[in-house]
């Protein structure tokens, strides 16, 4: 049997990354129809976002776990499985209740998704390429962004928010046969993972501050980025159309910030870190005094503040977790890696909850003010970690 070229099964996973990084966010862009659709409040409706962030959570470390003996190849068949039927049930959903189901099911394939796509993508190329194929793997992520979520929008808005999610749906079956035929059989299978691992993962006081790290200075953003279309039409009063195409220029500054992050965290990245999450809360107490003024121009110049710095944090944020489990737990670094990206969605979790409690009793204007308050936290941690690891020295 001809053997499949690296390129190509990495080209899969980043098909695949398309489509789980697109139905992450959608609904954002889509949360005023949601509101209209259901008649429910905004808080009740960022619950799409948080739910989603909760499976995901759930999804990345316990699934992983599960799974540890599982074929790759059929794993990831049947991971796209999962979320295609996830979000042909959010498409058709007649009630919220049953939308809130879809999304679960969706995030449940995306957590056990980001745990094992970058160990197949560093499995399928040279040990010295598998930084590379890592990075061409999460492209998907980055374009889905850039492009996936503005084009979910405006289909959305063109015709209704169902339909958004049967273009996800399509992504996700273009995925699946890209799995089906271009993943190998043969890749290599973890096996039972050991549970001891827990133990030494969450008895290190350095790996377990790296979770909290990752939650609260990841998650700060999604107190405004949750709220963010209203907060366009809303305050800022953008029409739908145009605020499609600044959800676009957010995410192109997304993929910027994403590459100058992941070049500033090369070296020392705590003080990295530190200057990104400050950056991070400057831009938005930015939004905030912009839509305090109301000003389109000023709030224009916010959002794609707010994108550049959002997730530049995210290579460091991955890296640091990695080189601790290298560090002081090798034998977990899969494991460590899954709890991670259960930080990362933790701190969706929270951010969007901080959001919708400040919507719902006040206005999303004052919702940055809530993200600054999270990143803030962050930022004490890494001066905590700081000093712990001058003390070792």
């Amino acid at each position: 049997m001809k053997k499949i070229s690296p390129s190509l099964t990495l080209l899969a996973l980043a098909i695949n990354a398309f489509a789980i990084g697109s139905t992450e966010f959608i609904s954002v862009g889509l949360m005023p129809m949601i509101v209209n659709t259901f008649n429910i409040s905004l808080s009740q409706a960022g619950l799409t976002v948080s739910l989603y962030a909760l499976g995901v959570t759930v999804g990345a470390p316990l699934l992983t776990i599960l799974t540890g003996t599982w074929n790759r190849k059929t794993l990831m068949v049947s991971i796209m499985g999962l979320f295609i039927l996830g979000n042909l049930l959010s498409a058709f959903a007649p009630t919220f209740l049953l939308l809130l189901v879809g999304r679960v099911l969706a995030s449940l394939a995306h957590g056990i998704f980001m745990s094992i796509s970058t160990v197949i993508a560093a499995d399928v190329v040279r040990p010295e390429k598998r930084a590379s194929a890592i990075a061409l793997m999460f492209t998907g992520l980055t374009v889905a962004t850039v492009i996936g979520v503005p084009l979910g929008t405006f289909i959305g808005q063109h015709s209704n928010w169902h339909m958004s999610f049967v273009f996800i749906v399509v992504i996700g079956l273009i995925g699946l046969i890209a799995t089906s035929i271009l993943v190998p059989k043969g890749l290599p299978i973890p096996g039972k993972i050991n549970l001891s691992g827990l133990a030494r993962i969450f008895t290190n006081k350095s790996i377990l501050m790296s979770f909290f790290i990752t939650a609260f200075g990841y998650g700060g953003t999604f107190a405004a980025y949750t709220y963010l279309t209203p907060i366009l039409e809303g305050t800022f009063r953008f029409s739908a159309s145009t605020v499609v195409i600044i959800l676009v220029a957010y995410g192109v500054m997304v993929a910027i910030g994403n590459s100058l992050g992941g070049h500033l965290a090369n070296k020392n990245i705590l003080p990295a870190l530190q200057k990104m999450f400050a950056a991070l809360a400057l831009s938005l107490l930015f939004l905030f005094i912009s839509a305090s003024l109301a000003s389109q121009a000023l709030g224009l110049i916010a959002t794609l503040l707010l994108g550049l710095f959002a997730f530049m944090n995210v290579p460091g944020l991955q890296l640091y977790v990695v080189q601790l489990a290298e560090k002081f737990t090798p034998k977990d670094i899969t494991l460590v890696s899954a709890f991670n990206i259960a930080a990362f969605n933790v701190g969706i979790t929270l951010g969007s909850f901080v959001g919708g409690q400040i919507s719902k009793g006040s206005s999303v204007v004052f919702t940055p003010l809530g993200g600054i308050i999270i990143i803030l936290l962050a930022m004490f941690l890494i001066r905590l970690a700081q000093k712990d690891q001058a003390s070792k020295l």
